[in-house]
């Protein structure tokens, strides 16, 4: 309901910057899963599940990551470790220190 109220066309002139730093993310997402994340995970299939969730979180939110590890599984066979990891990295770790981080800025 609410994306049915927005008046696009008073957002035009910042459609090339929000389509640069898309893509601009997109491509940086590409290059540090496939030479970062999937060689320090094992090279192996638990890697590349653990690389479908890194790009759902990079690209969205936990949930996207869970959608993406799910989908990948369903077509080729769970990977149980990386349904353990990536949940527990994000929800924990990455929540954990932002509020670390945001608590510090503003007090």
């Amino acid at each position: 309901m609410a994306l049915m109220g927005l008046q696009l066309w008073q957002l035009h002139g910042a459609f090339v910057f929000i389509a640069v730093v898309l893509t601009v993310q997109i491509v940086l997402t590409i290059a540090y899963t496939v030479v970062l994340v999937f060689r320090l995970m094992g090279r192996d299939y638990e890697a590349a599940v653990i690389c479908a969730g890194f790009g759902g979180i990079t690209l969205g939110s936990t949930a996207t990551a869970i959608a993406n590890m799910t989908a990948v599984a369903q077509q080729h066979g769970w990977a149980h470790r990386a349904f353990i990891i990536v949940p527990l990295v994000r929800g924990f770790f990455i929540d954990i220190v932002n509020a670390l981080i945001i608590s510090a800025f503003v007090g």
